[in-house]
């Protein structure tokens, strides 16, 4: 049976996993029927390795996973990073100056290992409940080596996109970063926290495209890309099908060539059905 892709690259929050952070059966059933067909399934996520691996278990991956939003790659086979970037030391260092002048909540994540400062009342100790395995220590204290992301936190009046713009500003060296509300993930509905995310510079989620076609020879047309949020878009884009969520953003939306049924629905299952499998 001839096909018009050969892989599909998945979000997670918002997207594969439902509101209580797990994958409905039918998904997890289609997604291993498209893997059985020869179809590259491969899950890109903002998320950090091990927070990608507490629940992708049921799916049983082959192929690599895109974390830290496209700038590391995780091989499932041999259980570790096969591409990895990492913040320069002049980016961290601003970065880390910028928080401590604003004195702002900030994660340091690495391959494996994440550390942050203390919070200092409910809404960032709920701000931090997200992240496993994490180290709280004293600011001059935190990882200066091997630094995927840093997040930082803010809850001063303004958009995440303002906050963005003032965290690029300080910083003022190639980066790629994300931006969003903590309000937009489940658990956090009711949180003031704007969120961004600092990375080493990369194309974002695109890096799992770039992966596929100097990896496996798979040519962008010939990917589906599925997503929700802001930090999808450089794979909706470049994708030869990007399909949004129904419930998604507004630039996620935008940016895609469709829209499908929400989060926490069979909608994925449906897609693979259609485009793969039928």
């Amino acid at each position: 049976m001839s096909r018009s892709f050969d892989a599909l690259l998945l979000d997670l929050d918002g997207t594969l996993l439902d509101q209580n952070g797990s994958i409905r059966p039918r998904n997890v059933s289609a997604l291993g029927e498209l893997q059985a067909a020869g179809v590259r399934v491969m899950i890109t996520t903002g998320r950090s390795t091990v927070a990608t691996l507490r629940v992708v278990g049921p799916l049983e991956l082959e192929s690599p996973m895109a974390v830290f939003n496209g700038a590391a790659i995780y091989c499932p086979r041999s259980e570790r990073l096969i591409e990895e970037r990492v913040l320069s030391n002049r980016a961290l260092a601003r970065a880390l100056e910028f928080a401590r002048r604003r004195d702002l909540l900030a994660v340091v994540q690495q391959a494996f290992d994440k550390s942050s400062t203390a919070p200092r009342d409910p809404m960032e100790d709920a701000a931090l409940r997200g992240f496993t395995e994490l180290a709280v220590m004293e600011r001059d204290e935190l990882p200066t080596e091997y630094v995927i992301r840093v997040v930082l936190f803010c809850a001063e009046t303004g958009s995440a996109g303002e906050f963005r713009r003032a965290v690029q500003e300080a910083v003022d060296l190639p980066t790629y970063m994300t931006h969003f509300p903590l309000s937009a993930l489940d658990g956090h509905r009711e949180s003031k926290l704007n969120v961004v995310d600092i990375h080493p510079p990369c194309l974002g989620k695109a890096e799992a495209l770039r992966y596929l076609e100097e990896t496996h020879g798979i040519l962008p047309e010939r990917v589906v890309a599925v997503g929700d949020a802001g930090n999808d878009v450089p794979m909706l884009e470049r994708a030869g099908l990007g399909v949004a969520m129904e419930n998604g953003a507004q630039s996620a939306l935008e940016a895609s060539d469709r829209v499908i049924g929400g989060y926490g629905t069979d909608a994925i299952a449906s897609l693979v059905d259609e485009l793969f499998l039928s």
